[in-house]
């Protein structure tokens, strides 16, 4: 069984990639880019789903981490595929990711 350090990573390894894949583009690229959209709702899914894996104690622990909205946001994405606002998308990408890198980062051992 996995731990909670491994949903922990992965949450950090995919957000740090939603923020690379959305780097040095503006939103009308963005919205024009079918594959950095799938890219980075990929990323956000995986986000999501780590989130949604981490222990009740872990999240208790860690309320600084908007974990209920983090896990909708992957259902959102999952579920309602069809119906997906690629500005809340952005504003994500660009003011929660990195607030929510920097809380994991806190959490996650430094690379070796």
């Amino acid at each position: 069984m996995r731990r909670d350090d491994s949903y922990l990573l992965d949450m950090l390894a995919a957000a740090r990639k939603a923020a690379r894949f959305a780097a040095g583009m503006t939103y009308a690229e963005f919205e024009r880019s079918d594959l950095h959209q799938n890219a980075i709702f990929k990323t956000l899914e995986v986000v999501g789903e780590a989130a949604s894996r981490v222990s009740e104690a872990t999240k208790e622990a860690h309320t600084g981490i908007p974990w209920r909205e983090i896990v909708g946001l992957r259902n959102r994405i999952v579920h309602a595929y069809f119906d997906i606002d690629t500005e809340i998308i952005w504003k994500v990408v660009h003011e929660d990711l990195p607030v929510l890198i920097a809380r994991l980062e806190s959490l996650v051992p430094p690379d070796e």
